[in-house]
């Protein structure tokens, strides 16, 4: 007997029928013999219905109000496939989040778990029981709720997976793994046998929806059997391990992309040893992710910084910014929208020199502007106006042998 972790996102239970589905997954893996903890996701579209409901009462919703809104979701569809496997006579019991003890940090919307209590989970296992825990969700220490931010059903279901030492942790989506890039924008994109943790993490943070970073990290402390597979098609998916096997010995395994980047200039910031530490510890202090980081210094000895940051957090950064102006000791600021980021990723490139070159080679061939770069052993991302994104992906995705016509 394995004990087995699968999860499921939005869409693979976004309908009765599809809820249904999901249920005759979890009892083939129970006629296996296999004990079973499922993991869900909000049905479909319902955490953007909650989340527009409370915009037409405040533009700016209390974070804590919002957690005990969005975590309504999960509880939704934790209930209806409890009663549909009851109903196939298949014992289930229905866990919210700090019912299955997943205890986070004290910060609402983007929460990261911290311990998970088991016991609860490991009792009702050993009762024979299918235990189903609502995704995204958990509690801090002093009893408030909190959401882990989208995505953050697959932590929950890794993070699971790790506390009860699971023989392997399969998360069910509406595609069939993961693939070289979007199918849905670049219809030559294939899917891959398998991808290390390290390009998966890369994969996953550069924007490929596929897969929460935080999920991935779990996967790799914890050394988590991980498989991305298709909720409605019965076959292989990939599989996501320590060393991938080298498919085509590609160097580029594939391309993220990802949109509504924006970038903020400080403008004369003074050139001191501290001016950078105090600058991102500002931000970090607000919970504020900040990605590529840009540094130039004038002849006035002052500098200019540059950083991107997700649109939706730039009125929040220039507030944080303009409040600390006396102690950042700055002389303006300036923000750039309309861009986008695309990266290219693959642990061969540690032993291939030139794939930048070829990157920038191919983009400028195109006639693609570069506003920004950062680079890592196994990835290389470009910063470049929005609108010459998907053109970007699709020139990047042909020169680097990716696409299945290629191969």
């Amino acid at each position: 007997m394995g004990l087995i972790v699968q999860k499921f996102g939005g869409t693979s239970v976004g309908s009765v029928e599809r809820i249904l589905n999901v249920a005759a997954r979890v009892k083939s893996e129970t006629d296996q013999g296999n004990q079973v903890v499922v993991v869900v996701s909000a049905m479909g579209k319902s955490t953007d219905q909650l989340v527009n409901l409370a915009k037409e009462i405040s533009a700016t919703p209390n974070k804590r109000d919002m957690d005990m809104l969005l975590s309504t979701g999960e509880q939704v569809t934790i209930s209806l496939l409890s009663m549909a496997l009851n109903e196939q006579n298949l014992p289930a019991v229905s866990f919210t989040g700090w019912q299955a003890g997943i205890v986070t940090e004290p910060v609402h919307g983007n929460a990261r778990i911290t311990t998970i209590n088991s016991e609860s989970v490991k009792n009702q296992l050993a009762d024979g029981k299918v235990v189903i825990v609502a995704g995204f969700q958990g509690i801090t220490e002093d009893g408030e709720i909190t959401t882990l931010g989208r995505g953050g059903s697959d932590t929950t279901a890794v993070a699971l997976a790790a506390a009860l030492n699971a023989d392997k942790c399969d998360i069910y989506t509406d595609v069939t793994g993961v693939f070289t890039t979007d199918p849905r924008y670049v219809k030559s994109a294939r899917k891959l046998q398998s991808v290390s943790y390290d390009e998966m993490l890369e994969l996953a943070n550069l924007g490929a929806g596929v897969l929460h970073p935080r999920a991935v990290e779990f996967a790799k402390n914890y050394q988590v059997k991980l498989e991305v597979r298709s909720s409605m098609e019965r076959e292989e998916g990939t599989v996501i391990e320590e060393e991938a096997s080298m498919e085509q010995n590609l160097v580029v395994r594939g391309v993220a992309f990802e949109d509504e980047i924006t970038k903020v200039s400080v403008l004369g910031l003074a050139n001191s040893l501290t001016s950078l530490s105090t600058i991102f510890t500002t931000l970090a202090e607000n919970h504020l992710n900040v990605d590529i980081i840009v540094q130039s210094t004038t002849e006035a000895e002052t500098a200019n910084l540059a950083f991107s940051i997700k649109t939706q957090d730039l009125m929040e950064t220039l507030n944080v910014l303009e409040n600390s102006k006396d102690v950042l000791n700055y002389e303006q600021l300036d923000a750039e929208n309309k861009l986008a980021k695309v990266s290219i990723v693959g642990s061969g490139m540690i032993s291939n020199p030139g794939v930048a070159a070829k990157m920038f080679e191919v983009l400028a061939k195109n006639e693609i502007q570069i506003k920004m770069v950062s680079t890592s052993e196994i990835k290389v991302s470009a910063v470049v106006e929005e609108k010459h994104m998907l053109k970007a992906v699709e020139v990047l995705h042909q020169a680097f042998g990716l696409s299945a016509d290629s191969q």
